[in-house]
């Protein structure tokens, strides 16, 4: 079954000139990038898009590393692309990520792990609909 899903590249993914690599690793799959962009996300874009994790103790910290610079958005579709893709990104762990996952290989620590990727179909619809109209 065909799906899109959104993928957000986090700064330093952005910083460390990682985003050729991690593209690879979804077109690797024949999963398409059908919309993608550069953006540096305001502090509104986050407390919308992470509303769920307001009220944790790790929101202030998230919220200044995603305000570090650029992230880059990007809409990747293909079969099954939310499964698939979740398995390549890896856990939000990187200690616990598998080795050959994006998280695996490139986190640092549970926040700075690189990489966001929507968790089902509906999250999907609402934050592509978030990032891209």
């Amino acid at each position: 079954m065909s799906e899109q899903t959104l993928v957000i590249i986090k700064p330093d993914g952005l910083a460390r000139r990682l985003l050729g690599r991690i593209i690879q690793r979804f077109e690797d799959k024949q999963l398409q990038i059908s919309q993608i962009k550069i953006e540096t996300l305001s502090k509104a874009q986050l407390h919308e898009h992470y509303h769920h994790l307001v009220d944790q103790p790790f929101f202030p910290r998230l919220l200044d590393y995603m305000m570090e610079g650029p992230v880059l958005l990007m809409v990747v579709k293909g079969e099954q692309a939310i499964s698939q893709t979740r398995k390549i990104v890896g856990a939000t762990d990187p200690l616990e990520a598998e080795m050959g996952t994006l998280r695996g290989d490139f986190g640092v620590n549970k926040t700075r792990n690189l990489i966001h990727a929507s968790d089902s179909v509906d999250t999907a619809q609402e934050e592509i609909a978030r990032f891209f109209g």
